[in-house]
């Protein structure tokens, strides 16, 4: 048996608490999103059934507005190249993006937004700012602030 320990820390440690509120923040900026008038109907309804997560949110985050390379795309992320190829070929089925030759490499293919896709990353940009909002309104502008620059030092170059 074991001795008796005290193991609340598990429960209350740092990196948990930025886990769950991680996780509550893409929950509301999914939701708003599900519930944007200007996404189109099938991409909101895919949000609204829970199917679009935040691994696909990966895409909306690191798709450069001129497009990106595969590699390129993956490496921002922090992904694996096959992890972001079967979310690329995810989105690209949605209608998110499309695979166009790399006019600089023949090789190479380009990840580029739709029209759709667009659409999706404006309200994606909507719901962040309003969920920023909502978060300054529940915690205060001052703490807000502070865990906002504390979270910017922490990541380091990540956040950049």
């Amino acid at each position: 048996m074991l001795p008796h320990l005290d193991d609340g820390w598990r429960q209350t440690h740092l990196g948990r608490l930025l886990g769950h509120a991680a996780r509550r923040f893409d929950e509301r900026v999914l939701w708003l999103m599900a519930h944007n008038d200007d996404v189109p109907l099938a991409l909101s309804n895919l949000a609204a059934r829970a199917q679009v997560g935040a691994a696909h949110v990966h895409i909306t985050r690191h798709l450069a507005l001129d497009g990106s390379r595969l590699t390129d795309l993956a490496v921002r992320a922090g992904m694996t190249k096959q992890a972001m190829g079967d979310l690329v070929t995810q989105c690209e089925a949605w209608g998110l993006v499309v695979r166009e030759p790399d006019p600089l490499d023949a090789r190479a293919r380009m990840v580029r937004f739709t029209a759709a896709g667009l659409a999706w990353l404006k309200a994606f940009h909507d719901a962040v700012t309003q969920a920023e909002a909502e978060f300054r309104a529940e915690v205060g502008t001052e703490v807000a602030t502070v865990v906002a620059l504390g979270l910017e030092a922490y990541a380091g170059p990540a956040a950049a």
